[in-house]
Formats: structure tokens, sequence, C-alpha cells
């Protein structure tokens, strides 16, 4: 059956998921005493630009923020879920406690996000530049240089998930990553969505934001090197300029995995391969258990039957009654 881009995606947060379709996200998380618990909230750009999602480059940095914020607020609040105890009653707040509360909200949001874009950056950006730096004191070219730093970024960055990829206390949120790819799949691929059909799904998907960080490093890479024609002798300037094009390099990277996420071109389809094959670390075989939690999000903003008539007519139920 033919395949359609629905445009929802989603997060794993802890024992759950969270899943954005246009103005809204759900965030769906399994309780200690098996009941799922449900939250839907309005989805809020963080850079109040009227039309931005219409304008390449800054459309993706947007995106890029946005995906952070509501990402690190996701967890926070399935975090809060795991931790409740089954029969605890929920304090009755006053506004003014709730208002303060909210603040303080903000604020902790507004730090995490802060130190999440710092730890990026100093991780993957500044260190194998510091690195690449030690070697150019050995008399090596700038040309040779550039190279050794485009190596030594993608080494970090594999290793980093490769060592995240082995961590116990990870692997049951990788099980919610593959239920999330795999309900999405469900969708776009016109069948119904039942724990039993989103098992037989892939746990890849295109749009996924592993692929979107490999991107990413590869697009930087390529900066990089051509800034590096330029021979910039100052080490300041050298890093001034890495740490102005990070945006721009989000911003293409956006541009790139969007337009991968509809081609069905084949040159397109081998670009995609590395970061399909890069989700296999980050994601894991669920269970029907973490499938119905995915459906659960998805079902709280998105009217998949509808969107399944409109973009497969009938073909979907006549493919459901044959299987």
């Amino acid at each position: 059956m033919e395949h359609h881009n629905s445009g929802i995606g989603g997060q794993a947060v802890l024992e759950g998921i969270m899943m954005r379709n246009q103005e809204k996200y759900s965030i769906a998380a399994r309780k200690e005493n098996g009941e799922i618990e449900l939250t839907v909230k309005p989805y809020k750009t963080t850079i109040p630009i009227k039309g931005i999602e219409k304008i390449p480059i800054l459309r993706g940095v947007s995106s890029f923020i946005d995906s952070l914020v509501v990402g690190i607020s996701s967890l926070m609040w399935s975090a809060d879920v795991v931790a409740q105890e089954e029969e605890e009653e929920k304090k009755v707040k006053t506004e003014k406690e709730q208002a303060k509360e909210d603040r303080i909200w903000k604020f902790v949001m507004t730090v995490t996000v802060m130190i999440s874009i710092c730890f990026s950056v100093v991780l993957f950006m500044l260190l194998p530049f510091w690195l690449a730096g030690l070697l150019r004191r050995t008399g090596l070219s700038d040309v040779w240089v550039n190279l050794l730093e485009a190596v030594l970024r993608i080494v970090i960055f594999l290793g980093y998930m490769l060592v995240i990829s082995n961590m116990k206390d990870i692997q049951k949120v990788y099980a919610y990553h593959g239920a999330e790819h795999k309900c999405i799949n469900c969708i776009e691929n016109g069948m119904e969505l039942t724990p039993q059909n989103v098992l037989k799904c892939s746990r890849q998907h295109k749009r996924c934001g592993t692929s979107f960080m490999l991107i990413v490093i590869c697009i930087s890479v390529v900066f990089f090197l051509i800034l590096g024609l330029f021979g910039i002798k100052s080490r300041l300037w050298r890093l001034l300029w890495r740490l102005i094009l990070i945006p721009v390099i989000a911003g293409v990277s956006y541009e790139i995995l969007r337009f991968a996420a509809v081609s069905e071109n084949r040159c397109v389809a081998v670009m995609t391969k590395p970061g399909l094959a890069l989700q296999k670390l980050v994601t894991r075989e669920p269970d029907e258990k973490e499938a119905e939690v995915a459906i659960a999000a998805i079902e709280a903003v998105f009217d998949w039957r509808t969107w399944q008539k409109e973009h497969f007519g009938d073909a979907a139920a006549e493919a459901e009654k044959n299987v």
C-alpha cells in the first residue's frame, strides 16, 4: 500500500510518549498501577514571529528550539506522573500558588533548555574544535586540521549515541521511541491503529530527530570545511564563526529532513539510510502495553480515521479485511 506523510511527530518520555500535531500536543504515560495518564496542551512557538513557519531556514531554527522546549517540558511532566503514589491526592492550589508555580516552571524550563543547548554545542562543536587545535601545533596544514576536526565530530557523536544506547535506564525510553515510530508508520501506511498492527510496523522513520542530529553533524562538517578554505588565522574568529553558523546549520538540516520525509527519489532514499540505520541504536522493539500508550497519545491529538479516509479512501478498510 502507498505511504503518505501525516505530519505528526513525537518523542519518547519516561514510561510514555509525547505526540504533536499542528497546534496541540499530548503526553501519555503509564502509572505504577497500570493506568495511562494523559494530558493535552496547546503548542505555542517560542519565537513569536508571524509566518515564521513558512520561511525556509528560519522555520528550522524555530522548530529546533520549540522541540527542545516541548520535549523537556514533556519529560518533566512524565517524571511527575511516574513519581506519583497510587493513592496520592492532588493538592488544591490557590491562584496565587499556581501563578508562583508557573513562574518557577518557566524559569526552570528556560535554564534547562539553555543548559541542553550549551551541552550540545560544547560536546559536538567546541570539543572537536579544541582537539583539532592541538593537532594544529604539530604543523599540519589547515586543510588537514579541518578534516581531522570533521572526523572527530562524527566519532564523538557516534560514540555518544553508542554509550547512551547501552545504558539500562534508557532501554525503556527507547522501547517507547520504537512504539512512537511504529504508530506513525502504522497510520501512514493506511493500517488500522491497533496494538497488533502497530507491532507489525517498522520502528524506523525518516522524520526522526535522531536523523536530524546526524544531518546537523554532516552539514556542520561541510560548512566548517568550506570555512577553512578562507584561511582565517585567528583562533578566536574561527571559533566565533562556528558559533554564528549553528542556527544556519540547524535551519539547512531541517530543510533537508523536511524534503527527505516527502521525497520518493531513489538518491534521497539512499541518503536517508545512515539516519535510519542510526535509529537502530536509539529504538527498541516495544510490547503491546507500550504500543497502547503510543496509541492513546496519538488519538488525543490526531483523527487518524478521517485522515486515512482522505488519503487512502476505502483502500485502508479493504486492506484490513484482507489481514
